[in-house]
């Protein structure tokens, strides 16, 4: 971008057409064919390779993304299973209907029958009918710190997952494979604990207060001033919520006559702030660069719908780490189409800040890219961190803005001392300025960790999506009677998992997702993987059509070729 002050950011900056080479073409898919430089030895059969890059320069290492294809007989075997599963849920309105079936659900009193309903009946089917079988996959009771093992109350329910009741039992040591602890922060003793109780002692635990009344403490500016120095911007500001971070932010940034050109997969917390700010919205597909450069290429040749006036700021919406698919954002191509069309960047960093790079400072230190290419930063304290909140950074004008129009900080209350402390002390483990070198220690575990478990998982047979070097995991179960008997037969062998399915992923691409961590022995790994292997003999969920290796005996003892 040729503007350098943040203040045309908030005040709207100049649009500018330049012609530009197309890259190659895209198939029906919205895929491209690899210019990876080590392509030969990574594309297999049947595999999808998001790659496509735009300009092959723009990378200093290869980057590939794998997405293998559904094979046509499972995806026609999942939707027969949601189609039975629609028509069971028919019949059950049926019966419930006239009493014959108790309904369990929120339903209008006879005597406001005649009144708009409260309740949506039908938006509920996928609910009563679906997701309660298998509910007892989702919201189970810890009674331990998040960490790498965790422990869980049992419980049981008498009327197919509409209540629960706890048995009594805990169920001790369970390998957590879906918690965000990127990098083991999520303990409850060392450096980290012990400073957030010296911080609970000293100012408490509430502040009672807005930032802009008198809530700001000194530990608060004391927290922006390092988050800036570790992301290398000018400025930043701290806020109590991830989700508040993203909706309530874009809405002091954009606004009515702004076009905003959002991620087909970016987070909800992204599409309700867009959603907010009543900018103009148009989506572009997933990490596809010929799609975004076509809306950016049609936006300033056509101005605004009617009037085809120049749009007031043009805002590219993405994030770092995609967290249902485990992809990585292809920054560098995105930058460059920012440049050449002068639009704004907004960069959600939730899931990389901390886990990639070798720094750990996101995709921005993955790429080796200058941050100030990047106009909006923004991530949260809630994964790599181990507290809570979220962030924005980038220059002085607009934090400066920030503080003044942020809904997020006019209204909402400050950041609890303890979790500010947290932050603080994570970070510069992380940073290397606590005098040791345990935050390297854990980039590098995490990485190494990260690698072991997506190759393995891929030598085993199961699709697996994303970028190699992405903590995020997704492995494809797809069709729904497998997402509840998956996590059941885990937790049965006391792995705790996390188990997707529609509405928040596409109908046929129900998944599990592993969440990699630092605090994850091999140990851990071995066992974690022994045991996905025998739910997915069990399940029949090997559905690669890749060239496995040949089995090996000693697989679960071998070393990582990093640690060589």
């Amino acid at each position: 971008m040729t503007e350098s002050s943040a203040n045309k950011l908030v005040n709207g900056g100049g649009d500018g057409c330049h012609r530009t080479a197309n890259g190659k073409r895209a198939n029906k898919n919205g895929f491209v064919k690899s210019h990876c430089p080590l392509e030969h030895k990574c594309r297999r059969p049947r595999e999808k390779i998001q790659n496509g890059t735009y300009n092959s320069s723009l990378y200093k290492k290869p980057f590939v993304q794998s997405f293998e294809e559904t094979p046509l007989l499972v995806a026609v075997l999942t939707y027969m299973g949601y189609g039975i599963l629609t028509v069971f849920g028919y019949f059950r309105d049926f019966l419930r209907h006239w009493n014959i079936e108790k309904c369990n659900v929120a339903k209008e009193r006879d005597e406001q029958k005649d009144f708009v309903p409260l309740y949506q009946d039908f938006e509920n089917f996928y609910t009563r009918n679906l997701y309660m079988r298998i509910r007892d996959n989702w919201n189970r009771p810890i009674c331990s710190v998040p960490g790498a093992k965790m422990d869980l109350v049992e419980r049981v329910s008498p009327d197919y997952n509409w209540t629960f009741e706890h048995t009594g039992r805990v169920v001790k040591d369970v390998i957590n494979m879906g918690s965000y602890n990127y990098l083991g922060f999520a303990e409850n003793r060392g450096a980290c604990a012990d400073a957030a109780i010296e911080a609970t002692e000293k100012y408490g635990v509430g502040v009672a207060s807005t930032r802009c009344e008198n809530g700001n403490l000194d530990i608060h500016e004391e927290l922006e001033a390092l988050v800036a120095r570790f992301l290398g911007v000018d400025s930043s500001m701290a806020f109590g919520m991830g989700f508040a971070t993203n909706s309530m932010n874009i809405p002091a940034l954009t606004g009515k006559g702004c076009l905003i050109l959002s991620d087909e997969l970016n987070h909800a917390s992204l599409v309700l702030g867009a959603r907010l700010s009543g900018s103009t919205i148009r989506v572009f597909k997933h990490n596809n660069m010929q799609s975004l450069e076509k809306l950016l290429r049609d936006a300033i040749v056509h101005g605004q719908p009617r009037t085809h006036r120049p749009w007031k700021k043009i805002l590219i919406v993405v994030e770092g780490i995609y967290s249902m698919e485990g992809s990585i954002v292809r920054l560098p191509e995105v930058i460059a189409l920012k440049k050449r069309y002068k639009a704004y960047l907004y960069l959600d960093e939730a899931h990389s800040i901390g886990a990639l790079g070798p720094n750990g400072r996101g995709v921005v230190d993955y790429f080796g890219l200058d941050p100030k290419d990047v106009d909006i930063m923004m991530g949260t304290f809630t994964k790599s961190f181990g507290a809570a909140g979220g962030y924005i950074g980038g220059k002085r004008e607009l934090i400066d803005y920030l503080r003044n129009y942020s809904h997020s900080a006019l209204y909402a209350a400050s950041m609890s001392p303890p979790v500010v402390q947290q932050i603080i002390s994570s970070m510069k483990i992380i940073m290397g300025e606590d005098g040791t070198a345990l935050g390297a220690n854990r980039l590098r575990q995490l990485s190494q960790n990260t690698n072991y478990f997506r190759r393995k998982l891929q030598d085993m047979g199961f699709i697996i999506y994303g970028n190699e070097d992405s903590p995020v995991v997704p492995m494809m179960l797809y069709m729904p009677a497998k997402i509840g008997a998956f996590g059941r037969e885990m937790l049965k062998r006391n792995i705790g998992t996390v188990v997707v399915g529609f509405p928040a992923t596409p109908i046929i691409e129900s998944r599990a997702r592993f969440c990699i961590s630092a605090a994850h022995t091999r140990e851990m790994l071995d066992t974690a993987l022994e045991a996905i292997s025998e739910v997915g003999d069990l399940l029949q969920l090997k559905y690669s059509r890749r060239e496995q290796p040949r089995p090996s005996l000693a697989w679960m003892s071998e070393d990582s070729h990093l640690q060589d």
